[in-house]
Order: C-alpha cells, then structure tokens, then sequence
C-alpha cells in the first residue's frame, strides 16, 4: 500500500506546548494515520494502519506505557 502523507493536514495534541518538540499527526486515506517529528517536517513520516492506531492510543489512555523506576 502506498500513502503519500505530503499532502496531509498535520496537528499537534490540543495539550502540546507551542514549543517545536511535539509530534504531529495527520488522518490519511484508507484510514491511516500518520505520525511524524515537528521538528523535522520533511522527514518520513510512520505511517499505521487503523487498528494498530488504535490499540496504540488506547495502551497510551490507560497508562501501559510508564517508564520503569
């Protein structure tokens, strides 16, 4: 499957800073969704397929992702 991101309206979470560190996210066709740097917006994106999005996001909800002590 080939998705051009390029042509994406990208955005930040509505809780980022306004600094430059964030990563963007963009819904692309066939339900992909694409994330990349901010800091560098012409760098390949990573591109997931919907339900790993989702499995992605909902790990992140439910706080999976803890750094260990």
């Amino acid at each position: 499957m080939n998705i051009d991101p390029s042509r994406a309206k990208w955005f930040k979470s509505t809780r980022s800073s306004m600094g430059k560190d964030c990563v963007e996210v963009a819904f692309l066709a066939q339900g992909m969704v694409g994330v990349r740097d901010s800091k560098n917006p012409t760098s390949p994106a990573l591109v997931f397929a919907p339900g790993d999005w989702d499995a992605f996001t909902s790990a992140v909800r439910v706080d999976e992702f803890t750094r260990p002590a």
